[in-house]
């Protein structure tokens, strides 16, 4: 008997994917491969800190074979006829640059305009631009990415011992973020910002990244959804054929069904 046929990939309209990290070591390479490998879109938009300059310039990032892979596999989705834009975000900032520029069939865009089929306007962003420790406190978000860097790394350890126990991967940092009382209003204030700068330029919602927190939300009826990021949730947001949005949650590697969670994609 013959091996039995690799699964179909699950074909979407749009996929969006954020926060990847590549150059670091809590880069999730495997489980966004394994994810790349299952999806197929006829858009694919990479939403910011695809790279991580800031840790690759400062010495304390790493680069294995699986980070050539990641950049690899996505210039080959945007070499088999996907739709392929860039927006840099803070970490990879120095992209900006090439804004209006292709590279292997990438676009390169400080952001986009997306049309889902069922006609509603979606700013694509990556969302640091309206976070304002970003823009006036460098210093102050360089310091949160290092404790953040120290959360990752207890994560590391703490997962090895679960694995060991048979237990499977659970986030330290995401728990700490929803419990920490500030992470929590922050988050709620970015959303609000976001959704606020979108429904000024007249648009239906708006994707963005950048606080590696997934969600599909209404914010003062405007669609606010952010796509999550592959230090953490390894999630992704994807647009179906029929103009519904979904948030996947990609665990296949860790021996788990693939979780999705759904929610309604019309603003309230």
């Amino acid at each position: 008997m013959g091996k039995p046929h690799p699964p179909e990939p699950r074909r979407y309209r749009s996929i969006w994917i954020s926060d990847v990290h590549v150059g670091t070591r809590g880069c999730k390479t495997e489980f966004l491969l394994d994810f790349l490998r299952h999806h197929e879109a006829e858009n694919l938009y990479l939403v910011g800190d695809i790279l991580d300059f800031w840790r690759l310039r400062r010495g304390t990032g790493a680069w294995h074979q699986g980070h050539n892979d990641v950049i690899q596999k996505l210039l080959r989705k945007a070499r088999k006829g996907a739709r392929v834009v860039y927006i840099p975000g803070n970490h990879d900032e120095a992209a900006v640059d090439y804004a209006g520029l292709q590279f292997g069939g990438v676009a390169v865009a400080l952001e986009a305009v997306h049309v889902t089929v069922d006609g509603r306007r979606l700013l694509v962003t990556h969302g640091h631009r309206f976070d304002a420790v970003v823009q006036n406190a460098r210093w102050l978000a360089r310091l949160g990415s290092w404790a953040y860097d120290l959360a990752l790394l207890l994560n590391g350890g703490l997962n090895a011992a679960r694995r060991r126990l048979g237990y499977p991967y659970w986030s330290l940092s995401a728990y700490l973020k929803h419990k920490v009382k500030n992470a929590v209003e922050f988050i709620g204030d970015f959303r609000s910002v976001l959704a606020a700068e979108a429904r000024h330029r007249g648009f239906d919602g708006v994707v963005c990244g950048h606080i590696h927190h997934p969600e599909i939300s209404a914010e003062a009826g405007m669609l606010y959804l952010n796509c999550g990021d592959w230090i953490e949730s390894c999630s992704a947001l994807v647009e179906h054929q029929d103009g519904r949005l979904e948030i996947v949650y990609w665990t296949a590697l860790q021996g788990d069904e693939p979780r999705h969670a759904e929610a309604d994609a019309v603003a309230a």
